[in-house]
């Protein structure tokens, strides 16, 4: 089944973000002289896009800079401490995608950048998401009633898990797809793409198998978080995830749904209820203090801000797995 065949009708808020969007991709086209011109986004690393790859979000960016080596700029289109989910493009970001060498992405995940992907030259595109093998649904995520039937932009535009990068052995194949693709577009610099997309996954490997290790033995294998970001780290790992705002941090759980997390961290004998740096805390909270579980943080390592546990993706990674062994009691 294809993404567009899983679509469902937006809200009315979502309706009016996305006409945005086209307005903004419109003025873009309009404006692309100026934008040419334009600090190119997120990264810091200003100057015009022209010959840059531009990035959708944090982990695209760092696996893409990883293996570049510095050998091409890369930039972000969403910005530190940004929810990658919601972001909005300015005309300028849309410029900066369309003289960019280079687009990479993952369709699916930020309904802004696949509405503009449209404006770019389909030469000029990576979608990641076949190689992340996005086999987790929105249904298989969300099996339990316990969100409020609108989940947000997000989830509404797509019903794939999105959330690859948290098991290192999909990031490991997304990688591996970047580097094929650099090195097709830049055969001179094919070998040095290679060694470096090599480089990388040997570390995704090392870090997959402290994951494994660290979280073989645990008195628990629930895992409750804010929203459902985690399925594939915790299918690799033999998890049992439960978000409370499914895979859209905008969704809303309704008070039923509060209540059918909260009696199963009671019958589960949860814990550890894990919120997150970008998403709001207050209904992790609330499930917290209704049940007398304690409050701990697992990144979704969609973003590095000052209140990471890491100043990148391996870093923050080692911190959520220390807080798993942590929250889940592991040996």
């Amino acid at each position: 089944m294809t993404l567009s065949s899983r679509r469902s009708t937006p809200r009315p808020a979502a309706r009016s973000r996305r006409a945005l969007a086209s307005l903004s991709v419109a003025a873009a086209v309009v404006a692309g002289a100026a934008a040419c011109g334009s600090d190119a986004p997120g990264s810091g690393s200003g100057g015009s896009a022209e010959g840059a790859v531009v990035t959708s979000f944090y982990p695209v960016e760092f696996a893409t800079q990883q293996i570049a080596g510095g050998t091409v700029p890369v930039t972000v289109l969403t910005k530190p401490g940004a929810e990658p989910h919601d972001l909005e493009l300015a005309p300028q970001d849309v410029g900066s995608m369309t003289q960019a060498r280079l687009v990479i992405y993952s369709d699916g995940f930020q309904p802004a950048v696949d509405d503009a992907i449209g404006q770019v030259d389909p030469s000029r595109v990576l979608d990641v998401a076949d190689a992340a093998q996005l086999t987790l649904t929105a249904a298989e995520e969300e099996g339990h009633d316990h969100a409020d039937e609108s989940h947000g932009d997000h989830a509404a535009h797509s019903g794939d898990d999105p959330h690859f990068w948290l098991d290192p052995k999909r990031y490991a194949a997304v990688a591996q797809a970047i580097a094929a693709r650099l090195g097709a577009d830049d055969p001179t610099h094919a070998a040095t793409y290679t060694a470096s997309a090599k480089a990388f996954v040997a570390k995704l490997d090392a870090l997959d198998a402290e994951f494994a290790k660290g979280l073989a033995s645990c008195d628990s294998k629930v895992v409750v978080t804010s929203h459902a970001a985690f399925g594939y780290l915790s299918q690799r790992y033999g998890l049992e995830q439960h978000g409370i705002s499914g895979l859209s941090p905008e969704a809303e759980p309704s008070a039923a749904g509060l209540q059918e997390i909260s009696n199963l961290v009671r019958s589960e004998k949860v814990s550890t209820i894990f919120q997150e740096t970008l998403v709001e805390p207050k209904f992790a909270q609330t499930v917290a203090t209704s049940t007398g579980a304690t409050l701990a943080t697992l990144d979704p390592v969609e973003g590095i801000t000052t209140e990471s546990a890491g100043t990148d993706y391996f870093e923050v990674m080692r911190s959520n797995l220390a807080a798993l062994q942590k929250g889940l009691g592991c040996k």
